[in-house]
């Protein structure tokens, strides 16, 4: 006997932030809506953001804080549903936030409040929730709808949205299946890699600098045309921090990153004024105002920093500077998925459409949130794309 076929309007794959806000707006609609997940919680990585705070958007939110081949594609959802409409959400909720540096929105209490506002919204449009499932096969049939075949009973539906995110932390559940059905339906995928992760090193860079691990020092990142000014860290097995993460979406392997650890002074013009005023000071004296000692023996030969400023010529200076201002880095590579809190790459923005995040090409088709090859900076912005792609999709779906 076969098993009973459970017929819908639309059938959203991923649990996450961006399929729970489809499910809604979906719902609103008056559609039957059916979330399904391989999981056994919807919502784990809003759960893990922020150390359990989740930065859920940001207050300076536009298209220069993303990455994609195709860069005005996400300008469309973000215009159409803001950080002021997820601020509405959350403001009706009563759901208490801060503020932090560049614009950053966080819980006051638990990133709890967040999934509860977007499981609470589901169960008012009578959104169906289904976890521990894993689907089998997808297709299209003659008749224009799609068929799927789960471990917990097979399904129909006229709209199917893809919503499972990319590769980043495995331990959450994560894997290739989006960019699969994307595949199967002959639409391009971009080459996913870890985004927003930290760098290791090469073995006599990782020796060299191994020492240093739990310095963080405020910094300047540049990679081609690419800048950020945030801390960077020493970890034990590379660099990480605010600048280091965001500068590692736009990194390939084999290039050279360029690091200033002094970005608001002029060192070379520091050594000369105070050569003439105070000539006796050691070189060390001068740098340990601005550097941890640590780092300055590491990065200055020792027999350089015991040296007068009066017995130290320019071109030493010069040689310094560059040697902390210009601090150029080839990574050996990255910490990978494992670490990795997004994934660039992905499904191609021009096979879909910017309005509806529907296939070009496959009626009924949508993709949206980090399966989609649009990636945000660090700071609120994927949460904000995954909202913003959600509600898009969900008044079309």
């Amino acid at each position: 006997m076969k098993p009973p076929i459970n017929s819908l309007d639309v059938i959203i794959i991923g649990a996450g932030a961006a399929g729970l806000m489809c499910a809604i707006e979906a719902g609103k609609r008056g559609r039957s809506v059916r979330v399904l997940d391989q999981g056994n919680k919807a919502g784990r990585k809003i759960l893990m953001s922020g150390g359990g705070r989740c930065n859920f958007t940001n207050y300076d939110v536009s298209a220069e804080h993303y990455l994609s081949h195709n860069p005005h594609f996400c300008k469309s959802a973000l215009s159409r549903f803001s950080q002021w409409d997820f601020l509405a959400l959350v403001h009706e909720y009563q759901i208490a936030f801060h503020e932090r540096e560049h614009g950053q929105l966080f819980c006051d209490n638990s990133a709890k409040d967040i999934l509860n506002m977007l499981l609470q919204e589901n169960k008012q449009v009578n959104s169906q929730i289904q976890l521990n499932t894993e689907i089998q096969t997808v297709d299209y049939q003659d008749n224009g709808r799609f068929s799927l075949k789960t471990s917990q009973g097979n399904f129909t539906c006229q709209s199917l949205v893809i919503a499972t995110g990319g590769l980043s932390i495995p331990s959450m559940g994560s894997s290739p299946f989006g960019y699969q059905i994307a595949e199967q339906f002959g639409i391009k995928v971009w080459q996913p890699h870890a985004g927003l992760v930290p760098f290791t090193l090469r073995p006599a860079d990782k020796e060299k600098y191994s020492t240093l691990s739990g310095i963080a020092i405020d910094s300047r990142v540049a990679h081609n045309n690419t800048c950020f000014r945030e801390n960077i860290l020493f970890t034990h097995r590379g660099l990480s921090g605010p600048a280091i993460l965001q500068i590692s979406s736009y990194w390939q392997a084999g290039e050279t990153v360029h690091i200033n650890l002094l970005p608001d002074l002029d060192l070379n013009s520091e050594f000369k004024q105070t050569q003439q005023q105070h000539s006796q000071q050691q070189i060390k004296k001068l740098l340990g105002k601005y550097l941890p000692k640590r780092l300055v023996n590491t990065f200055i030969n020792t027999t350089l920093l015991d040296k007068t400023l009066a017995n130290t010529s320019h071109k030493d200076f010069e040689n310094i500077a560059q040697t902390l201002q210009n601090w150029q880095i080839k990574p050996a590579g990255t910490e990978g998925y494992r670490t990795a809190e997004v994934t660039t790459g992905g499904v191609d923005c021009n096979a879909i459409s910017s309005k509806t995040l529907a296939a070009k090409d496959v009626p009924g088709l949508y993709f949206i949130g980090e399966v989609v090859d649009v990636t945000g900076w660090l700071g609120g912005y994927n949460f904000q794309w995954a909202w913003a792609s959600g509600w898009c999709a969900g008044q079309y779906a």
